[in-house]
């Protein structure tokens, strides 16, 4: 038997433009790492030179990479590649900034499983250099305990320092995605009288667990510390982005 398939959804097929040919050829240099991250790309004149195009829709298509976080405009000084993990994660921010309250639940438990195994690897893989770095963030943490600001700054780097210490550069790059949910989550718990000294306590007993290459109790002190700030999770998912 034959079925009529539905095709009101079915639209003209829209010709590609130069413009877009331009912004898939820059997206394939800039992810192969034709130019590196913090280098300058080329001129626009050169640009337009090896490409064959105008220059009205190169920055067109330059605008657009803009846009999606792959490059960055300096005034005067030109045009660079952005960090990978900024233009990755920019997706996930649009998503945060949209979702809903199922969605900031399923963000926690994707933060709980990324960090709480990133803490375990950092007690087998840290070397001296990563303890020290850790320890650094912990200090300041100490230190600021009464500027929320300069608190969440040296939090976030605690939790990135840890991650750079399990040397698993898949879960580091997940967790680069959600840095900017980390900043806002952290901002709103610091904010509340006791959370800092409480969150410092915790830091502190992560940092010792990992120092005595304790992965059970890193995993188990990372676990708990999360557990208690997902109370503080931003509901409405203003995400700052840094």
């Amino acid at each position: 038997m034959k079925l009529d398939m539905p095709t009101d959804s079915l639209t003209p097929v829209v010709r590609t433009t130069l413009t877009a040919d331009i912004c898939r050829k820059m997206v394939s240099q800039l992810i192969r790492g034709t130019w590196g991250e913090g280098e300058r790309i080329p001129a626009e004149r050169e640009l337009c030179q090896k490409l064959g195009v105008g220059r009205a829709s190169l920055r067109e298509a330059l605008k657009a990479l803009e846009i999606m976080g792959m490059i960055e405009t300096r005034l005067g000084d030109g045009t660079y590649v952005c960090k990978r993990s900024d233009f990755f994660s920019r997706p996930l921010l649009w998503a945060i900034a949209s979702s809903s309250k199922a969605d900031a639940r399923e963000l926690i438990e994707a933060r709980t499983l990324i960090e709480v195994e990133l803490a375990g690897l950092a007690a087998e893989h840290a070397t001296a250099e990563n303890l020290k770095e850790i320890s650094e963030h912990l200090d300041r943490m100490e230190k600021a305990k009464k500027s929320p600001q300069e608190f969440v700054q040296a939090d976030v780097s605690f939790h990135l320092a840890i991650g750079r210490a399990a040397s698993n550069s898949i879960l580091m790059n997940a967790l680069h995605l959600i840095r900017n949910l980390l900043q806002q989550w952290i901002l709103s718990a610091v904010a509340i009288k006791g959370v800092p000294e409480k969150a410092y306590s915790q830091h502190k007993r992560i940092l010792l667990a990992i120092k005595n290459k304790d992965g059970v109790a890193a995993r188990k002190e990372m676990r708990k510390h999360l557990n208690d700030m997902a109370a503080f999770a931003p509901q409405h998912h203003e995400v700052a982005e840094d």
